[in-house]
């Protein structure tokens, strides 16, 4: 089973501890390890990366992988993904009060890293979850699970309804200038009407 993991910890080290943890899991192959971050998200939303371990392709680069995707999605720059749509995401994906959002994978996660405290964020494949939930219990972790299918299904969604929202804004703003074009031009006939009203022409003028 392919999983994105969050994992809080009441010692807010113990997330650097557990990754290590990860990793050795991964080298016993118990787990399969594919990305892993320790996070800590600001007072200002951003998500930033203390610490990241991966594939070779991957390692130390927080854009890398489906782990910096959802970094950037939660709460980091969004240009990795989403090109700054933050209001699009907090407005959809993130709004809790609904009841339909809810249970959103990657709400989810974005609850799970929460504000000045450190984060375990994690892609992992496991043949079930008690090796992993059992060794982040034993670090004082609690486990937030997420299947990996549903997370890239909303990674997927997120950037078709960031490029649907980009089509819906210009063609907005298209049809606003095309407005004030319109307006400007009336305006311009309404006047040249009025000048021509108070001078009128003068039949048999030289």
């Amino acid at each position: 089973m392919d999983s994105v993991i969050a994992v809080n910890f009441g010692e807010d080290s113990k997330a650097y501890e557990a990754l290590t943890t990860l990793k050795e899991l991964d080298g016993q192959d118990q787990i399969g390890l594919a990305q892993g971050a320790i996070v800590i998200r600001h007072e200002d939303g951003r998500v930033e990366t203390k610490d990241l371990v991966g594939d070779e392709g991957y390692t130390g680069t927080a854009s890398g992988g489906l782990i910096g995707l959802v970094i950037g999605i939660i709460g980091g720059p969004f240009g990795v993904l989403l090109g700054g749509a933050t209001g699009l995401l907090v407005g959809s994906l993130f709004d809790l009060d609904d009841e339909e959002e809810t249970e959103s994978a990657l709400a989810h996660i974005a609850q799970s890293v929460r504000v000045d405290h450190t984060t375990l964020l994690a892609q992992v494949n496991e043949q079930s979850p008690e090796v992993v939930d059992s060794s982040m219990a034993g670090l004082g972790g609690t486990v937030d699970r997420q299947s990996l299918d549903d997370v890239e299904a909303e990674i997927a969604a997120a950037e078709d309804a960031q490029r649907a929202a980009k089509r819906a804004a210009r063609k907005e703003l298209h049809e606003k200038r095309r407005a004030q074009a319109k307006e400007k031009i009336q305006a311009k006939i309404a006047e040249l009407k009025a000048k021509l009203h108070r001078e009128p022409v003068k039949a048999g003028s030289a």
